[in-house]
């Protein structure tokens, strides 16, 4: 409806205009033009249906208003486009309201769950994470769908426990039941389709985001916050409940590759595996680290994504045949159990130990490798989907035990974290090769590059 509509609007944005699905949810970073976006669709929807009524509700009044205004911009837009007024000029277009001339309607309703009762027509939920009871505000909310409409979700994650991540788990991994069309707009997803650009035009010309690309952009944004995990909860659409995070990453920052340390080098000292295994939806992870003294070293991070076993047999014997690995431990609960057996048969049970994960076996590596984290005694890539696996393990207590859980994202399902307290379980099994001084100095200097 808008000239020029293919440039107008940024890919994602596009996507989601169009996007007529009874229920549609937007998983999304902040700031990235999304409401803005919505708003335009909402204006487009008054238009193509006469009577239609849409309810605009938000985390508060003032955000509320921000959205409604929005629309009134893009409506005054449409009214010489369309070579005819848009606004019903004999209605009060206040800061709560617009009326169209076909009978349309956009209006504010209350945060209140409750005021969505007995109003019928199109919900946009804004913010929707925020609000006081997001699952309350969905069950008022969905049945005013019923005689036409549809209902739109807009967010940010405001940590795993909530009712708009509960919602898309069950989109994601239990078969979408509600038949919700999802979008996920990462930071890193909309700079990749031209955000950058389009935010440098609505700033001023001495801004110091002027002159950044978007690699550097990315990083602005990501030291600006107060720490990872609040930019992977903001901006990468990754849930967060740090305090309830079995590892912090106050203690696993330290742990953390620089950018000019050489983490995967041909080991020289004695190395180990782990495998956490999957066939389907999560993720195989091969481990490889290099202990030296107290130290564990990071030298080796292969993922498989619904791999057959045989793929997975081929990876696992070219890293046992190419790497000095003293000793592996593999995954052997349920599915594992022939992978580890025919594993041992070709490498002898001297070299493959398999570990069934049994919640006190689980308990113990975990906490093994919680202890060596908070000590600083282990060092990772920084790597994004890693460092998201570690923060993603969460200790959950029923009245008689604690288990450890955590969410699925599309990264996998914390599989990396098992995988290397799988690596460090083996480590445990063998006599680290004692070294001097002398040797310490030449490892140093050949992992870091100096």
């Amino acid at each position: 409806m808008l000239r020029h509509s293919q440039t107008f609007f940024l890919p994602y944005q596009k996507r989601w205009i169009m996007d007529n699905a009874r229920i549609k949810i937007m998983e999304k970073s902040r700031q990235i033009g999304l409401s803005w976006a919505s708003a335009y669709r909402a204006v487009r929807e008054s238009l193509r249906y006469p009577q239609r009524s849409i309810w605009i509700c938000s985390r508060d009044l003032t955000q509320a208003k921000l959205f409604l205004d929005d629309c009134k911009k893009f409506a005054n837009v449409l009214h010489p486009i369309m070579r005819q007024p848009v606004l019903d000029s004999k209605r009060k277009q206040c800061i709560y309201a617009l009326h169209f001339n076909n009978g349309s309607t956009l209006q504010i309703v209350s945060s209140n769950p409750n005021a969505q009762a007995g109003k019928r027509g199109t919900r946009i939920l804004d913010e929707f994470a925020l609000h006081e009871n997001p699952e309350h505000l969905y069950n008022i909310a969905y049945p005013g769908i019923t005689w036409g409409g549809h209902l739109e979700i807009i967010s940010t994650h405001r940590g795993a426990n909530n009712f708009f991540n509960k919602l898309l788990q069950d989109i994601k991994f239990n078969g979408n039941p509600k038949n919700i069309s999802l979008h996920t707009i990462t930071l890193a997803d909309a700079l990749e389709q031209g955000f950058l650009q389009k935010l440098k035009l609505k700033l001023p010309k001495e801004d110091l985001r002027q002159t950044m690309d978007e690699s550097a952009y990315f990083n602005f944004i990501r030291n600006a916050c107060v720490h990872e995990n609040v930019f992977r909860q903001e901006y990468m659409c990754t849930p967060m409940d740090d305090d309830a995070s079995f590892i912090k990453f106050v203690d696993l920052e330290p742990c953390l590759y620089t950018p000019s340390e050489s983490w995967e080098t041909v080991p020289r000292y004695p190395t180990f595996l782990g495998v956490d295994l999957a066939r389907s939806n999560d993720l195989s992870v091969f481990v490889i680290i290099e202990t030296l003294g107290d130290t564990c070293f990071t030298r080796k991070i292969c993922t498989l994504k619904n791999a057959h076993f045989d793929q997975q047999e081929i990876l696992l014997d070219y890293l046992l045949k190419d790497y000095p690995i003293q000793h592996a431990c593999i995954d052997q609960t349920g599915i594992g159990y022939q992978f580890v057996e025919r594993a041992q048969k070709r490498w002898g049970t001297h070299r493959i130990k398999g570990i069934h994960f049994s919640q006190k076996i689980k308990e113990k590596l975990a906490y093994g490798l919680k202890m060596i984290i908070e000590r600083h005694q282990l060092k990772i890539p920084n790597d994004p989907a890693l460092i998201n696996d570690f923060l993603n393990i969460h200790l959950q207590w029923t009245s008689s035990q604690a288990h450890f859980v955590a969410n699925h994202t599309a990264d996998g399902h914390a599989d990396r974290f098992w995988a290397f307290a799988l690596a460090l379980s083996a480590a445990e099994h063998m006599q680290a090769t004692p070294c001097n001084t002398e040797i310490f100095q030449t490892h140093k200097h050949f992992i870091y590059e100096n």
